[in-house]
């Protein structure tokens, strides 16, 4: 299926949540003077017009960096994604959202290869047009990018970084998304891979979090719910992120930024967020910092938080 446009989404909290992680990742990554590959198998239009017709169609962004976007007490890893959101709009006003390609290209040096990979047609037209003066750096393809992943591993550099978003439209993208992160741990074991996932009550979100564990990699498990599920149980009420070879320091970062994003994102008292490390032994170790009272646990207890109004 191709009729999801993420122009209809753009900056919501799920946004939030995966740009403040791959800006956490990249700032870690580019320390080394050596090359860094980074890739998008699901890389969308590249930026997104707040202001047009199916951003404001839905609004969600109101919900997501617009709750944050004037935040004056944000943690480190935020102030580090609201700076990066703000140098696509200098004049102060969100008026534009900036997707992982943008965002990566602001933090890549010139010899990082940046590979972008979208199958919706028009999403691809609009992900050239944005970089079509970028140079031989970045490269477009139209395309499967789960499917095109393997042609690129292992790098040339020998370090990438791969983020992985499928729109789960089907739930064949959940198996999708397992069958080829084992092909590529196998291809490339020692890569960094984040996989985005939206919290849904279909079974199959449910169980992938577990499934993602299984895998032969270290990894870091993160997620954010901003409300209960619905009694119907239509729609999205959280997202979460899974990291393979994750950087040692992605713990300590999201440790002090998760408590002060919950707060801001909630949107009723069942907010939530967890934040999981796989240990030696292979099992899981919870990493919050925050008392009992005042934090989500492994089982996802509810942190209860006055909720704002956008």
């Amino acid at each position: 299926m191709l009729s999801y446009r993420h122009a209809f989404h753009a900056g919501n909290h799920a946004d939030v949540l995966k740009h403040l992680v791959v800006i956490d990742l990249l700032r870690y990554l580019t320390q080394k003077p050596a090359p860094l590959m980074v890739i998008d198998t699901h890389a969308g239009a590249g930026r997104y017009n707040l202001a047009g017709r199916e951003a404001q169609k839905l609004r969600e962004y109101q919900e997501g960096i617009g709750r944050v976007w004037q935040a004056k007490d944000a943690p480190v890893v935020v102030t580090e994604y609201l700076a990066a959101v703000r140098e696509l709009n200098p004049s102060g006003e969100l008026k534009q959202y900036p997707g992982s390609p943008w965002l990566a290209r602001q933090f890549l040096r010139p010899n990082d290869p940046l590979r972008l990979f979208e199958l919706h047609g028009n999403e691809a037209r609009a992900l050239a047009q944005t970089f079509k003066n970028a140079g031989r750096a970045i490269r477009v393809v139209k395309g499967d990018g789960l499917t095109l992943l393997k042609s690129l591993l292992p790098p040339p550099e020998r370090r990438a970084l791969t983020l992985i978003d499928p729109s789960y439209e089907t739930r064949r993208d959940y198996s999708a998304v397992i069958a080829t992160l084992k092909d590529a741990l196998k291809r490339f074991a020692t890569g960094t891979y984040v996989l985005w996932y939206p919290q849904l009550v279909c079974l199959e979100s449910r169980q992938l979090p577990e499934r993602l564990k299984r895998l032969p990699a270290d990894w870091l498990h993160v997620s954010l719910s901003v409300r209960a599920p619905t009694a119907d149980g239509v729609g999205m009420y959280g997202s979460g992120m899974f990291i393979l070879n994750p950087p040692w320091t992605t713990a300590d970062a999201l440790r002090q930024s998760l408590p002060w994003l919950a707060r801001q994102l909630a949107q009723d008292e069942q907010a939530a967020w967890t934040l999981e490390v796989s240990t030696i032994d292979g099992g899981a170790k919870i990493a919050p910092t925050e008392p009992p009272s005042r934090r989500a646990v492994a089982q996802n207890t509810p942190w209860r938080t006055r909720s704002r109004q956008p």
